[in-house]
């Protein structure tokens, strides 16, 4: 079904879209009352814990879990042999086999086993109790590792896919994605400026604060009840019928409030071990990850490699540009590695291009989604070439992004033409802003950087159910991660024609509502809201039909105007929901509807960003100083959501630029798995963000919605390192920019000229 495109797009007039009120969860969060994963205690309940590799590569030789099922307390014990052989595609049998290790552990934290016990310090005590023989085998580290030639393999069969011709040998490269338009050589030709660098990142985590969990009661009968904090508890109980080998149906999941995800928690960990343990134990079992797992253990967002060159003539244009990107997938395939190649030159017009991407398999966890996955690596080059070729041509930088920037009707780099979009409007809101004029101070530097995400639709549901009290419940599948229930509740609120509060918005379970796919891909706004709008509409033809009835004349003759039921001519008092719902046993019965689309119409992101920094030059140290971020939303439903989404995206973008690393020693033992060592931002090191909302309408929602919550992350990687570029004079192609590494760069870098 396609979203279908609606005069309220561009004649607003909205009573609730676009204001602020409370949000519907928000008292239960603020007070301690909201539920998440770890909160669910049921009578009987077992405590679990998980035992994972020490190794970075090994063969498990065998499992002995004699004495561990000795031990008092102890119910039940899971190994890979518990679980069916894994089947299906490649990218299940994957999942399978990172959820339990068979014959290999690819990476320290790999799960080798599973124990449920009376308590956790017993469970804990088993898994010391388990005797596991290991075969260590080499390990590789970085894509460079894992492509050289005689590299050690983590998977004999793997052949490359996307290679022309195909290879006849294996190697850690899953596969190859290229994306290219017009003659590169002619573009470079036309170059005056060009230039030529590679870019690095490391692994870095979500940050999310509640670790994993999930609560598992299986029963005599085969089924078995999960509660768990979720992405999407549609796709957990997917993905753990397949682990489990069962039937999607056998499982009932209940989402939880979720702690943060940002991408994390869209697949499964805990939830297929918990199943599995209950059923062999009889009774519930809670598992809840340690930090340590989660940052050992759960999917981070991949370590890259890019190296880029651009040509510009001196006119301003950008001529050609080449790109080769290498992206760590961890364990198993499957790096951001093609939506990084999609998004990569998808801010720009320019007519001769290739982009060349590999997704490589390594001894670390398998990455997993985190915001916008794969865009800001790529960005980091793009975006910090554009900016020296910018000042290598004596342009402004937002000039020179201007002259090259996209818009309607041309084709992105990865196939389709854009639709209605807003970069230049971003572009033109960050130059005006009294930020971009501000004069700096010494050390100070200021960098500015753009963004693009191509945003999803997917599958939604949702039910209306009118009261009898004339008030409406909203059922949806979709976890609120960012005010989603209070954007749902102001859609529908708006559509009704009554008051927000009179709304009340409802995320149900898997056998309480229809499918809906994950939050995630900025979504859920604009694919779950367009699925309540539909089903408000349905659920006011209905309306319009019982008054039609109750006047006895043709629904024609009827229309609903500011939540109630009117006659055109004025020949009928009004009748209001709340008098139509109260008759509803005499007009039909209860008022209900539903509605499920696949989403067409998706608006494209876009963000502009503005920084700047200060640098210590005795220290390194780099500190943000004030912050800047212009991005199209399309509409906002809820501004101060909105906000807090755009000002959240650049939050987690400065911690990616400044400090957040995954580090491994020489054994492939991650060396800092805690908050404490793995240092994300904290209000302290931040200034006020200042979010400046662009809104060009997307024809393809009802009320012009674009997904807002990913494109955020993308440009802050650039814009700091242009902003500590112009700050000391040096160039820097690696992140994080720690200080140690920005000290190194100033004592020892060439300066630019």
């Amino acid at each position: 079904m396609t979203i279908a495109d609606d005069p309220a797009t561009t004649l607003p007039g909205y009573k609730w879209v676009g204001t602020r009120p409370i949000r519907p969860d928000g008292f239960d969060k603020v007070t301690g009352r909201a539920r998440f994963g770890a909160d669910l205690t049921l009578a009987g309940m077992l405590e679990g814990a998980v035992l994972r590799s020490p190794h970075a590569h090994a063969r498990i030789v065998s499992i002995d879990t004699t004495k561990a099922l000795a031990l008092p307390g102890v119910k039940a014990i899971v190994t890979g042999a518990d679980f069916p052989e894994p089947a299906g595609n490649p990218t299940d049998q994957d999942m399978c086999r990172n959820a339990m290790a068979r014959e290999k552990v690819l990476y320290e934290g790999h799960v080798v086993a599973a124990v449920a016990a009376t308590s956790k310090r017993i469970a804990r005590k088993a898994l010391d109790a388990i005797e596991v023989q290991y075969e260590v085998l080499p390990h590789v580290m970085t894509v460079d590792e894992a492509m050289a030639p005689g590299a050690v393999l983590l998977h004999d069969g793997m052949i490359t896919k996307g290679m022309d011709p195909a290879p006849t040998e294996p190697s850690n490269v899953a596969s190859r994605v290229v994306y290219q338009r017009g003659e590169l050589d002619k573009g470079f030709a036309d170059a005056d400026v060009i230039v030529e660098r590679t870019f690095t990142t490391k692994p870095v985590h979500q940050g999310y604060i509640e670790p994993h969990a999930a609560v598992a009661d299986t029963t005599p009968d085969g089924r078995s009840t999960v509660w768990c904090s979720s992405q999407g508890h549609f796709a957990m109980r997917a993905y753990s019928a397949k682990v489990l080998g069962w039937d999607p149906s056998r499982l009932k999941v209940i989402p939880a409030e979720i702690g943060g995800g940002f991408g994390g928690k869209t697949t499964i960990y805990l939830e297929p071990l918990a199943v599995r343990l209950s059923q062999k134990a009889g009774r519930p079992v809670r598992m809840v990850m340690d930090r340590d797992e989660v940052f050992m253990a759960t999917g981070p967002a991949s370590a890259s490699k890019v190296t880029i060159k651009m040509g510009a003539n001196k006119a301003g244009e950008i001529t050609a540009a080449e790109l080769w990107m290498a992206y760590e997938a961890g364990a198993y395939p499957g790096s951001a590695i093609g939506a990084g190649s999609m998004t990569a030159l998808a801010p720009y017009n320019i007519p001769h291009f290739i982009i060349e991407g590999f997704d490589v398999v390594v001894n670390k966890p398998r990455v997993y989604s985190y915001r916008a996955p794969g865009a800001p690596q790529s960005a980091f080059a793009v975006e910090s070439v554009v900016d020296e070729l910018a000042h290598k041509l004596g342009i402004d930088p937002i000039d020179f992004r201007l002259q090259n920037a996209v818009e309607e009707g041309m084709q992105a780099p990865y196939g389709p033409k854009y639709q209605k979009i807003g970069f230049k409007e971003t572009l033109e809101a960050i130059k005006h802003h009294p930020h971009y004029s501000a004069p700096l101070g010494p050390n100070q530097g200021r960098g500015v950087a753009a963004g693009f995400w191509f945003n999803a639709g997917m599958n939604s549901s949702a039910v209306v159910h009118i009261n009898e009290d004339g008030n409406a419940t909203v059922v949806t599948g979709s976890p609120d991660i960012g005010g989603s229930r209070a954007s749902m509740a102001l859609m529908a609120a708006e559509e009704l024609g009554i008051d927000y509060n009179r709304v009340r918005p409802v995320v149900a379970d898997t056998e309480q509502v229809g499918f809906n796919d994950v939050t995630g891909g900025s979504r859920v706004t604009l694919a779950t809201g367009a699925a309540v709008v539909d089903a408000c509409r349905k659920v006011i033809a209905d309306l319009r039909a019982r008054a039609a009835k109750t006047w006895d004349v043709p629904v024609e003759q009827v229309e609903w105007v500011d939540g109630q039921a009117q006659h055109v001519d004025g020949s009928q008092p009004p009748l209001s929901l709340a008098a139509i719902a109260k008759g509803w046993a005499r007009t039909g019965g209860p008022i209900s509807a539903a509605a499920t689309l696949n989403a067409r119409g998706v608006g494209a992101g876009f963000s502009t960003q503005l920084v700047d920094v200060e640098v210590d030059p005795e220290t390194g140290h780099t500190s943000v100083v004030r912050y800047t971020t212009a991005q199209d939303a399309g509409r906002a439903i809820h501004p101060s959501y909105v906000e807090g989404q755009l000002q959240g995206g650049v939050v987690q973008g400065i911690g990616w630029a400044l400090n957040e690393e995954y580090i491994y020693n020489a054994d492939g033992k991650m060396d800092n798995p805690s908050f404490l060592d793995y240092r994300i931002p904290v209000a302290s090191d931040l200034p006020m963000i200042d979010a400046v909302i662009v809104e060009v309408p997307n024809p393809g929602h009802p009320y012009g919605v674009r997904g807002v919550g990913e494109v955020g992350i993308v440009p802050p990687l650039a814009a700091v390192a242009n902003a500590v570029a112009a700050a000391t004079h040096r160039r820097f192609t690696d992140l994080p920019l720690s200080p140690p590494r920005v000290l190194d760069g100033i004592l020892n870098g060439t300066e630019e000229s």
